[in-house]
């Protein structure tokens, strides 16, 4: 990636601070069923921090935020699979966005050669680092969670609701090829992603998100979704509330939830405070802020968000 194509923002914010003057070095990872392709910011030879965007999202969620840390913070921001520049799944198979998440996370750092890793994640970002420290509690040193403490439970009456209609819509989507796969201008694109997002995202926020959100179209000067269709209907394969706090009782790690107010909407907010009581037993350090913004605050307002994870990280 060239310097033209980093944001306003995040070029405003290293001419502002005088932290990275260096860009974002994209790299892609092999996988079974194609590639995952991520943005490394930061010095090459330090570990990095895991990130990991939210649902429908990319790598370029963190676009804003990262120029903000200090030079010495290493971050790898991922294209989970179906998102962004990363390979779709086969056709056919289904995304258990949670599950897979676990997976597809063991895939890369396992490709690594990592032995403890750090994880940043935003939304179900967010919510597949807090299963993966419960699933491997001795092997994550620490967890960033914004605007989410883990997976969402759901009502399960709306649930079983809308499952045959979403399974519906999954076959309908499976079988999308360019031919038939809607297309648009770069300005309506833009229009649908920031109506889309219901005011999370500011316009600016929209367009950073797609630059890795669309690509060209073979009609001259339309664009169409990068992100798999199918996502849309990620659906099944979700959480109860007991299996939840469950996972929370088994995270060990330094923690640090920063929520959004008033940021995303639950539909049993109750949850996320039983969550994070479950995680404040186990976990060796622990941290909760709330900030003001949307529930894409870290995107649009970074600099809320960036002072409290650089103390974190300075503290671990």
């Amino acid at each position: 990636m060239d310097s033209n194509q980093t944001s306003n923002s995040a070029d405003n914010a290293i001419q502002s601070n005088g932290y990275r003057k260096e860009v974002a070095k994209e790299i892609l990872i092999p996988m079974p069923w194609g590639h995952i392709s991520g943005k490394w910011w930061g010095p090459r030879e330090l570990q990095p921090i895991v990130a990991l965007h939210g649902r429908q999202d990319n790598a370029g969620s963190f676009d804003t935020l990262i120029p903000l840390l200090p030079d010495d913070v290493s971050v790898l921001c991922l294209d989970m699979p179906g998102h962004g520049l990363s390979s779709h799944y086969p056709t056919s198979q289904f995304y258990y966005v949670y599950w897979d998440g676990i997976i597809f996370l063991r895939r890369i750092i396992k490709h690594f050669q990592w032995n403890k890793v750090r994880l940043l994640g935003h939304s179900l970002g967010g919510a597949i680092a807090f299963l993966y420290a419960a699933s491997y509690p001795d092997e994550v040193d620490a967890i960033i969670s914004l605007d989410i403490a883990s997976p969402s439970v759901r009502d399960i009456t709306k649930t079983a609701a809308v499952t045959g209609e979403y399974i519906d819509k999954f076959l309908k989507y499976e079988i999308l090829t360019l031919d038939n796969i809607p297309c648009y201008e770069y300005k309506e694109m833009i229009d649908i992603v920031e109506k889309a997002y219901g005011g999370s995202v500011t316009r600016e926020a929209a367009e950073i998100l797609m630059k890795r959100g669309m690509q060209p179209s073979y009609e001259k000067g339309k664009y169409y979704f990068s992100r798999d269709s199918r996502l849309k209907v990620s659906l099944l394969g979700m959480l109860s509330l007991d299996l939840v706090l469950e996972y929370a009782s088994r995270i060990k790690c330094a923690y640090l939830n920063i929520r959004a107010v008033p940021g995303m909407k639950f539909e049993q907010p109750e949850n996320y405070q039983k969550v994070l009581d479950n995680i404040k037993v186990g976990a060796r350090k622990f941290e909760y802020h709330e900030v003001k913004g949307t529930h894409h605050v870290h995107l649009n307002e970074p600099e809320q968000v960036a002072p409290i994870i650089k103390k974190f990280l300075q503290n671990l």
